[in-house]
């Protein structure tokens, strides 16, 4: 079979697209500055703007988000009364954890094993990377038949919201008849997927406080309450014995009816350990895409090396709550925080802060454009059929891209596989992911056009 002319352009730029994606992963985009400076930051937004201009981008732009933050916009202009489409990636990413635990570092991208390793990799730098392939191999192939907005976030991860308030102080910069949003991932390597659902959440903050000070645990414990004794009693509040989400006046028992999610491939793609359960009831697609789930991804607290016999006077921990379609995050939020207040332990003075919150998203996928995203997509990946599956996590800016513009068509593809590990150690992508969802994004912005006629 002759290749397509688009996936040998494609195929001809991988050493451009990986010295590229090599100089972003090395940005310590972490959109905190209490954990990394925040010329990081601006040094990757300004990369980015640079590459745009490199493609003949206008109307290139930092835009100066609420949140402190900075995203990059772009517009390429196509043919007179050719459709617009948003594309979108973010260039912030999550710290990289505990870096001793990374193979090679993880802001330097090392090839191993056929992948390319770094954080960012996969979220969501290398998508950035896959709209320029993309558009680059278009151009070498009769050149990009719509016109093309780019806007890359720089606090995704922090869910600051930066870029939505802007979005919706600023209307018509990001209005578009088709947004793709690349920040999601096939189902598994080698399986081209659109995420028809996106999991929403929100997060707080919630601070115990029993004592005036700390205590010596020799001469008051057992009658003095602990703060980190209690804040442990909290959260364990938060989960049943066998490990379903339980807060108070939420609904736990959606179902999933699609693509299913097989179990001892779940296990593997998780890395569970043998002899662990899992948690849960229901389907593994109905515990991942279909129901809330509670995390707590943080607590401070003395650490084990140079703790001493104390009783903590304060605690504080920060959870995160997953909310399906269907459910409202804002009311998620509410209810958490009154199950917060109302579970602590031995009067316990609580304290709840909102840090982030963003709606879920479930896509229309009878719509036109995933017509031409499953015929780009076939032609990508020989042999396969695209299919649909959910996403726990969550891209807050699809709702409120989706309310602004209400007639856009939002598609949303992307490099986060299992096997990427994203917001773990040892993040990596897949090249040949990287190379085939740049072909099927160009072929899709190609057939977008040829069905509206442009």
């Amino acid at each position: 079979m002759t290749a397509h002319p688009i996936s040998e352009t494609v195929a001809s730029l991988m050493p451009r697209a990986k010295a590229e994606l090599a100089e972003l992963v090395a940005f310590q985009s972490v959109a905190d500055p209490a954990q990394f400076p925040k010329s990081e930051c601006e040094a990757a937004a300004n990369w980015v703007a640079d590459a745009l201009r490199a493609e003949d981008f206008q109307d290139v732009a930092l835009l100066d988000t609420p949140d402190g933050t900075q995203s990059v916009y772009g517009f390429l202009p196509g043919p007179a009364g050719a459709p617009t489409v948003l594309l979108y990636a973010h260039y912030d990413v999550q710290p990289p954890l505990d870096e001793s635990a990374w193979l090679s570092p993880p802001f330097e991208l090392t090839e191993r094993d056929g992948r390319w390793f770094g954080r960012g990799a996969a979220d969501c730098k290398g998508g950035f990377i896959m709209h320029l392939l993309a558009l680059r191999a278009l151009k070498a192939n009769g050149g990009v038949p719509v016109s093309v907005k780019v806007i890359a976030e720089g606090s995704e991860e922090q869910g600051t919201g930066g870029l939505e308030r802007y979005a919706e102080e600023h209307p018509d910069l990001l209005a578009a008849d088709t947004i793709v949003i690349g920040d999601t991932g096939n189902f598994r390597v080698g399986l081209p997927t659109v995420t028809a659902t996106l999991r929403g959440m929100t997060m707080l903050r919630v601070t115990l406080d029993t004592l005036e000070g700390n205590l010596h645990s020799g001469q008051f414990g057992g009658a003095a309450p602990d703060a980190l004794a209690a804040m442990i009693h909290l959260l364990a509040s938060l989960r049943a014995e066998d490990g379903t989400t339980t807060v108070d006046g939420l609904v736990t028992d959606a179902d999933w009816e699609g693509l299913q999610y097989p179990e001892a491939e779940f296990r593997t793609d998780a890395k569970v350990l043998d002899g662990v359960e899992l948690i849960g009831t229901g389907t593994v697609a109905d515990r991942i895409w279909a129901r809330p789930a509670v995390t707590v991804i943080g607590i401070d607290c003395p650490p084990v090396v140079g703790a001493t016999p104390s009783l903590q006077a304060t605690a504080r921990a920060q959870v995160s709550l997953r909310v399906p379609p269907g459910q409202d995050a804002a009311e998620a939020t509410q209810l958490l925080t009154a199950h917060l207040k109302a579970h602590a332990p031995w009067g316990a003075r609580v304290a709840v802060e909102q840090v982030g919150q963003g709606q879920p998203f479930r896509a229309d996928i009878s719509s036109p454009a995933y017509t031409s995203m499953a015929q780009a997509m076939e032609t990508a990946y020989p042999g396969e059929k695209m299919q649909s599956s959910g996403m726990g996590g969550s891209i807050p800016l699809c709702n409120t891209l989706a309310t602004l513009y209400p007639q856009a068509e939002i598609l949303l593809i992307g490099l986060s596989e299992p096997e990427a590990q994203i917001h773990a150690v040892n993040e990596s992508v897949s090249p040949e992911e990287l190379e085939r969802l740049s072909v099927a994004e160009a072929l899709f912005l190609r057939n977008y056009a040829d069905s509206k006629g442009a």
